[in-house]
């Protein structure tokens, strides 16, 4: 299925002050969001699993302590600043993958736990290409609601026709090299922006457009069936 030894980052430390409750914990069959990624995640037989969350937070620890007892590749980091936006949470993932014995490890898949909609052959296509970033490709999540705006107040990121973001399969010296400038928000994505044509590569799914950001959001994906009720 895949040629290549890999690890997984799970970022999953957002406060979630959009959404006024911790998406994390949000019910998809049965389990917190959390956990049913983190399933996904071990469906791709990685290396290790890094899961990044935010502190004070027990149900959040509780969802995944099962799973890690049961998998020993599980490792959870608490973020102290998740308010300094994601690529800290990725700067962390990235350290403490850098302190397990990560000698098989070449490349990473980097995920977070909000596209409702992910599933495990779109992870294992990221993983299958050969470039030095394999990215999902997905359009606006006004195009996937059928021109339903859902969320009005959504930033001019969201509606952007052609998105290129997470997950995505990377090589692991790269990212590595690539730590010390993670910081913001957007820092992954500049960098890759500066990669060639011929280092970078997609995989396209619309469906990733669909994540959960509002409760607007929330209310019409419980709707859809796409989250519990």
């Amino acid at each position: 299925m895949m040629t290549q030894n890999h690890a997984v980052i799970i970022l999953a430390s957002g406060l979630s002050q959009r959404l006024g409750q911790a998406k994390q914990l949000l019910k998809k069959d049965g389990e917190p969001l959390i956990r049913y990624m983190t399933k996904l995640a071990l469906a791709t037989q990685p290396q290790a699993i890094i899961i990044v969350i935010p502190e004070d937070n027990p149900s959040i620890v509780s969802a995944v302590t099962e799973l890690a007892t049961q998998h020993a590749i599980i490792h959870t980091v608490t973020n102290l600043t998740p308010e300094t936006g994601m690529a800290h949470s990725l700067y962390l993932g990235i350290e403490a993958l850098v302190n397990l014995d990560d000698s098989l490890v070449n490349r990473v898949l980097i995920m977070g736990i909000d596209q409702i909609l992910l599933n495990e052959p779109h992870l294992i296509e990221l993983l299958a290409g050969q470039q030095t970033v394999v990215a999902s490709g997905y359009s606006s999540l006004r195009h996937w609601s059928n021109g339903q705006d859902l969320d009005k107040t959504a930033d001019t990121e969201t509606f952007k026709k052609d998105i290129i973001g997470l997950p995505l399969a990377i090589d692991y010296e790269l990212l590595k090299q690539w730590q010390a400038s993670l910081t913001g928000d957007k820092g992954l994505r500049y960098l890759i922006r500066g990669l060639s044509s011929s280092q970078i590569s997609t995989v396209n799914e619309h469906q990733l457009s669909y994540d959960i950001d509002t409760p607007e959001q929330l209310t019409y994906a419980k709707q859809q069936g796409w989250l519990d009720t």
